[in-house]
């Protein structure tokens, strides 16, 4: 299938907008050990939780945080290894194939705004483009395409080669694209860790890509 990109913007985020409600400080509040959260000024409370968040050890903040969040998706010990592998920065690696990205990546940046940026950043990259013909577009295409003008030093080209050029099943293209949303005809917003595609690793805002897709021998 041959694919026609054009990239109208990459930018790097450190944040998304509206991650955490009045509704979540409040809660969190009480967790973290403050609870009258609800009789503060809306705009003291991010604020007073990080002031709350601050009198645990990294480790223990991580954790409340993970469960408050994603208890309904993670087990006990899941928690407390990730807590644990959060401060050590390794969850971009050690946790890539769970598809909790987003929530992951605001724990992440509410703990590093709390501890004033003592506790391991993380960044996400956002993709807008436009890709013709609109047809069968899926994060494994998008993936794929992008793969013509990415960096040979880019981490997709090096571990999943085999993948990118149809060889294999490229299953882990769900996980690596936290999200693509269409945004008119043709137009789409991708959403993806900086560990996985940089800003800097973009060649050209313009390209034509010819792309193969996997597909199962049947027996």
């Amino acid at each position: 299938m041959k694919y026609h990109m054009v990239i109208n913007s990459v930018n790097t985020v450190e944040e998304f907008k509206d991650a955490w409600t009045n509704a979540d400080y409040i809660e969190l509040l009480d967790r973290f050990g403050f609870p009258d959260g609800d009789k503060s000024k809306p705009e003291d409370l991010e604020e007073l939780l990080f002031m709350a968040i601050s009198d645990f050890e990294g480790p223990e903040a991580a954790a409340i945080l993970l469960d408050y969040k994603l208890s309904e998706h993670l087990t006990e010990g899941q928690i407390e290894q990730m807590s644990h592998d959060m401060v050590l920065d390794k969850i971009s690696e050690e946790y890539s194939d769970i598809s909790l990205h987003h929530e992951l990546f605001n724990i992440n940046q509410l703990l590093f705004k709390a501890y004033n940026g003592t506790f391991p950043s993380a960044k996400a990259t956002i993709v807008e483009f436009e890709i013709t013909p609109n047809k069968d577009v899926s994060k494994e295409v998008i993936l794929k395409v992008l793969d013509k003008t990415l960096a040979n030093s880019n981490i997709i080209k090096r571990l999943y080669s085999e993948q990118l050029a149809g060889n294999e099943a490229f299953d882990e293209s769900e996980d690596i694209v936290w999200e693509l949303k269409a945004t008119g005809d043709n137009g789409y917003i991708m959403t993806t860790s900086e560990y996985w595609i940089s800003r800097d690793e973009f060649k050209d805002a313009e390209f034509d890509a010819e792309i193969s897709i996997f597909e199962e021998e049947e027996d």
